[in-house]
């Protein structure tokens, strides 16, 4: 029985550690698809810009100067600002970065509970374990059910970020730069080391 309950729990663990890398996946592409298409609105906003200048000095060149080239540069670039527009009349980019941003931060306090989970696993008994995995698959279920598809371009950002930036991890070192000194585990290390002699 003791030998069961011990091989029980190290299939929890399992399980709650994969629950968790997966929930951090789609935490990360959640985030690369916000940078995604907030670097598509940047460029098509721009786009518009340019293209409603250059269009509107063609007009005002042509008034100025007489030349019928000017009509035609501001026709033709006024006519690729129309296209441009009704290309993307459709889509709202705004609501689709809320949307995934929504998405992140929704996941991230459930990646923080499992981190939470973790921490404390070995001093909880297999029953509550097994219900705050419930409770945490349940949460997750709800987020994904009303969460906006990522694309697979997302994915593999997310992948690299993950597997080679190492973007979601900290170094202890990185950790103690961001904390008051008197928190900082070099210090804690340091003074111990002092004490001991």
């Amino acid at each position: 029985m003791v030998q069961s309950s011990i091989s029980h729990k190290k299939d929890l663990k399992v399980q709650v550690r994969e629950a968790y890398g997966r929930l951090v996946y789609s935490y990360t592409t959640h985030l690369k698809q916000v940078e995604q298409l907030t670097n598509k609105n940047k460029r098509i906003k721009y786009w518009q810009i340019a293209l409603s200048a250059i269009s509107t000095g063609g007009f005002l060149g042509a008034v100025v100067t007489n030349q019928i080239i000017m009509t035609w540069i501001g026709g033709i670039v006024s006519t690729a600002l129309l296209a441009l527009n009704l290309f993307f009349k459709d889509f709202n980019l705004i609501d689709d970065i809320k949307k995934h941003r929504s998405t992140a931060d929704d996941l991230w306090i459930v990646r923080e509970r499992y981190i939470s989970l973790l921490t404390d696993f070995d001093a909880l008994n297999e029953e509550v374990i097994m219900k705050r995995r419930d409770e945490l698959q349940d949460r997750t279920a709800e987020i994904y059910r009303v969460a906006s598809s990522t694309n697979s371009r997302s994915y593999s950002a997310a992948q690299k970020a993950l597997k080679e930036d190492e973007e979601q991890l900290f170094r202890a070192s990185e950790i103690d730069k961001m904390l008051p000194e008197h928190l900082r585990e070099a210090n804690i290390q340091n003074q111990k080391g002092e004490s001991m002699y």
